[in-house]
């Protein structure tokens, strides 16, 4: 028996996606919802996406957080979330291979030059456009976590000259590592494909700018799967424009849903997509909520705690 009620806060969608799977794994659990929440000192356990600031601090029994995404941003960025209660995020192998899939298509998309071939069809041009063999291309994975580490995974059997880049020291077979302010500049000095994964930190927010953009070889791609936050648009489209990018696809954005007056959506050089990369699956989420709240009620520490110090 749960030892305090656990609340839905602020998710983003529909409750009918979740609950089934929480009452099937935990049915004494008490459940509530931000229209009926009943008494804030009765919960001990959240789920949130984007809850509004200060509202966490107002629950003072929390005993842990659960984001319902694996980024933790929104939540983080709370200058008044009780730091003293362990945040969970959800790390889902179901997660993993969405992102891996799209990473992998979007690599492949921009390799063997589908946009070209696309235009090309919509001109009706019957024109073959030479592609260089996967080992000639060098795949740069900027944030080399769970999700970036699965992804160089897929794209090594498809034999990529594959580099990683992350804030601390990592290693991976066939994969070139960098880490670090000062391994920045070499990691994407040798990226013909970027491919963004980072955390959204202050420290990451902006990184995709003009300098960024500068430092990657002439004709690289951009792919952009990780937060709009870390994208400086008016500096992307002007390195599209001047031809030093050749492409860039890009599934997050600052503004969410992505105003139809953005100009991103009708770039030429530019690949949209509504935030589809991965998305967190309800049964595998949940299954990890029922297990970490387990573990709490039996003073077991929660599975997959963000440091706030480093901000993920």
């Amino acid at each position: 028996m749960a030892n305090g009620a656990l609340l839905f806060q602020s998710i983003g969608y529909p409750l009918e996606l979740w609950t089934p799977h929480l009452a099937r794994l935990r049915p004494d659990l008490d459940v509530r919802t931000e229209d009926n929440p009943g008494r804030a000192d009765e919960i001990h356990y959240c789920i949130a996406w984007k809850p509004k600031p200060g509202s966490l601090a107002a629950l003072p029994a929390l005993k842990v957080v659960f984001s319902m995404g694996a980024g933790v941003d929104a939540i983080v960025a709370d200058a008044t979330y009780p730091r003293h209660v362990p945040l969970s995020r959800v790390v889902d192998p179901t997660l993993s291979q969405s992102m891996t899939e799209y990473v992998v298509m979007n690599v492949l998309y921009w390799h063997r030059r589908m946009h070209d071939l696309q235009s090309l069809q919509r001109l009706r041009k019957w024109r073959q456009i030479a592609s260089p063999r996967a080992e000639q291309v060098r795949v740069g994975i900027l944030g080399f976590g769970v999700l970036g580490q699965a992804a160089a995974t897929a794209l090594k059997a498809l034999n990529y000259r594959l580099s990683g880049w992350s804030q601390t020291p990592k290693q991976a077979p066939g994969v070139t590592t960098f880490h670090g302010s000062e391994g920045l500049e070499p990691f994407l000095r040798q990226a013909d494909i970027l491919v963004c994964l980072l955390p959204l930190t202050p420290g990451t927010h902006g990184i995709l700018d003009a300098r960024l953009f500068a430092s990657l070889p002439p004709g690289a791609c951009v792919i952009n799967a990780a937060r709009g936050g870390h994208l400086v648009e008016d500096d992307l489209i002007r390195a599209l424009d001047k031809g030093h990018l050749r492409g860039a696809t890009l599934d997050v954005f600052a503004t969410e849903p992505l105003p139809e007056t953005n100009p991103l959506w009708v770039h030429p050089k530019v690949v949209v997509t509504p935030h589809s990369a991965a998305a967190t699956d309800p049964a595998a989420f949940m299954a990890h909520v029922a297990r970490t709240i387990t573990r709490v009620d039996e003073g077991l520490p929660p599975e997959n705690l963000v440091d706030f110090a480093r901000g993920y």
